[in-house]
Order: C-alpha cells, then sequence, then structure tokens
C-alpha cells in the first residue's frame, strides 16, 4: 500500500510540474519588431534595444522582441504604418513624412520654429498627443513620437549659402513639410526613401539632400556628398514606433505594464538623445576630413535663410484643420 501511494504522489507531483511548465510556456510570447535599415542604424541602440531589453527584465524574460531589420517583413519603408495595423509586424518603425497626409499636425513639429527653443520635440509631440495627434494613429499606440536633430544641407560638389545657392536644384526631401521649405527656395523637391539617397546623390539624380546629419553615417552619405552647411532653418524630421492596438490589449496585464514602464516619453527621450549625438559625432567626423567642406552659415546667412522660410510655419500650420489649436497645445500654451 505504501508504495502504491508513494507511486501516485510521484505521478501527481511530476504532473503539476508539467502543468506550471505547460501554463509558463503558454504564457510567454514574442512580439516581431520590423524596420527598413540597417541593424547598425541609430534606431537599433537608442529605440529598439531599450525597449526589448526593458520588457524582458520587467516580465522575467517572458515577453520578448524579435527584430526584423532591413525590411524582412517587406520591402518599402512606406508602407510601415500599414504592416503594424495589418498585423504583419506587431511593432513598427517608420517616418511620418513618409504618409505625410496621415500625419499633417504631428508634422507641424518639423516646421521651422514650431518647437519652441528649449523644448525637446518629444515632448512637443506628446504634449498635444491625447486631444489632438491620436486620431492620426489609428489602430495603433504609439511607443514612442521624437523628433532627429536639426536639418542640414548635404551636398555634391555645390556650396550653399544662400537661398540664391539652392533654386533650380532637385533636393531630396523626406516629406511635404521638407518639400514646402525646398519649393520655398525655387528647388524642386524630391521625395524618396533615405535609402535611396546614396545612389540618387551619386549618379546626379539629385544634387542635393535636406536631413540630419545623423544620415550621413547611417547612410554613407558621406562617401558620395562632400559639402555640407549647417545653421539653415530647415526644421526636423519626426518618427514613430507604433504598436498593433489589438496585440497591444490581447497581451497579459502585466505584459501590457511593462511595455507602458518601457515606451511613452521615456523611449521617445531615448531616441532624441540617440539621434543627437549621432549628429553630433558625425559632424565632428566631417570636420576632421579634409577631403569635406563643413560650412557654419554666419548669423547674417541664417537670417536670410529665416526671412524665406519662417514665414512658412504660420501659413502651413493655418491650411491644416486644427492646426492652430494643435500647435498651440504641443507649445504648452
Amino acid at each position: 500500500m505504501y508504495e502504491f501511494n508513494r507511486g501516485r504522489l510521484l505521478g501527481a507531483v511530476a504532473a503539476a510540474g508539467l502543468g506550471v511548465a505547460l501554463a509558463q510556456a503558454a504564457s510567454a510570447e514574442t512580439l516581431r519588431l520590423a524596420h527598413f535599415v540597417s541593424p547598425t542604424h541609430v534606431v537599433t541602440g537608442s529605440v529598439v534595444e531599450p525597449l526589448a531589453q526593458g520588457v524582458s527584465e520587467a516580465t522575467g524574460g517572458e515577453l520578448t522582441i524579435q527584430v526584423f531589420p532591413g525590411g524582412e517583413l517587406g520591402a518599402g519603408p512606406a508602407e510601415q504604418y500599414v504592416r503594424a495595423l495589418q498585423g504583419v509586424a506587431d511593432i513598427t518603425w517608420g517616418l511620418q513624412g513618409y504618409t505625410s497626409s496621415q500625419f499633417s499636425r504631428t508634422m507641424i513639429a518639423e516646421m521651422p520654429g514650431a518647437v519652441p527653443e528649449g523644448m525637446t520635440a518629444y515632448d512637443f509631440l506628446w504634449n498635444g498627443y491625447e486631444d489632438h495627434l491620436a486620431q492620426e494613429f489609428p489602430g495603433t499606440r504609439p511607443l514612442a513620437i521624437w523628433g532627429s536633430e536639426p536639418n542640414i544641407f548635404i551636398m555634391r560638389d555645390r556650396e550653399v549659402r544662400s537661398p540664391a545657392d539652392v533654386a533650380g536644384l532637385k533636393i531630396r526631401v523626406s516629406g511635404a513639410i521638407s518639400g514646402a521649405l525646398v519649393e520655398a527656395m525655387g528647388a524642386t523637391p524630391v521625395q524618396m526613401p533615405a535609402g535611396e539617397a546614396y545612389n540618387a546623390l551619386q549618379t546626379g539624380l539629385i544634387d542635393g539632400i535636406v536631413t540630419g546629419a545623423s544620415a550621413v553615417a547611417d547612410f554613407k552619405l558621406n562617401e558620395v556628398a562632400n559639402t555640407y552647411s549647417i545653421g539653415a532653418p530647415l526644421g526636423l524630421i519626426t518618427f514613430y514606433l507604433v504598436m498593433n492596438e489589438a496585440r497591444y490589449q490581447g497581451l497579459s496585464e502585466e505584459f501590457r505594464a511593462a511595455i507602458d514602464a518601457n515606451s511613452g516619453r521615456s523611449l521617445s527621450q531615448s531616441g532624441e538623445e540617440g539621434w543627437n549625438a549621432r549628429a553630433d559625432d558625425t559632424i565632428e567626423m566631417l570636420r576632421a576630413d579634409g577631403s569635406k567642406t563643413v560650412i557654419d552659415l554666419t548669423d547674417e546667412e541664417i537670417a536670410a535663410f529665416a526671412e524665406v522660410l519662417e514665414p512658412l510655419t504660420a501659413q502651413l500650420v493655418a491650411a491644416i484643420p486644427g492646426g492652430e489649436e494643435a500647435l498651440a497645445a504641443m507649445r504648452g500654451e
């Protein structure tokens, strides 16, 4: 009798252990995060890794994030938002500018002078998110929204010191806002993904690029561009990291709390600081390269650009339904 009961007990213990193991296996989940750039891009260290490490640590490794870089879950940077919306990936990173019409209020942050001096772009954006920007993110939950470092001119064999130096040229832009600025200077904006800019500049399809200095390192533009003008009020670029809302709601309360604790303003801050640090390092690299010309525009030269470009901000904001109210909220007014 003793041996019989002991066997039943051991069997029960084994079954219970197996049940716990199966329950743990069933509770563990993996989220798929997709982007379209190299794993060495600044987005990895400043946004992807902090999120992935944070949620893993908060859940004891039960919630993990698998990263699919370089368009592995689908080519085409402009489709990144749709991939999250349709569940092709659970989380995607992208630029609002690639689908500018969807993010008209969010992209106010890209306009010259929109973000007040002393305020970060991520604070500017989150200040207005609930009341003015949330409607631009249907079916998804932004885990981070932030801005780049200031845009600069990245040129091949052309020095830019005034708006007249840009007139008649073909300039690559990331979206509608930078396109409007380029047009105001008499140039032709050419919108294309950043990954295509290298070949376009090398082959003469474009004469230059308006984007942040971080892109020079991330896309090796220093191999085809040799002149850089810094200081013109060219605005900046906005980014998003979004998660499929249904996928988020389907997670356990613990997993949702882990995502919440490692996203929002804190992750946006990490992204923005990462972009700015990358830009600073890149400009130092360019200054040290004797084959490159780095032009620091004078106060008078900057004022000449401002005279042409800064009035556009008020015009562009006024053309957006609810734009003026959104701008005031984002500024904290």
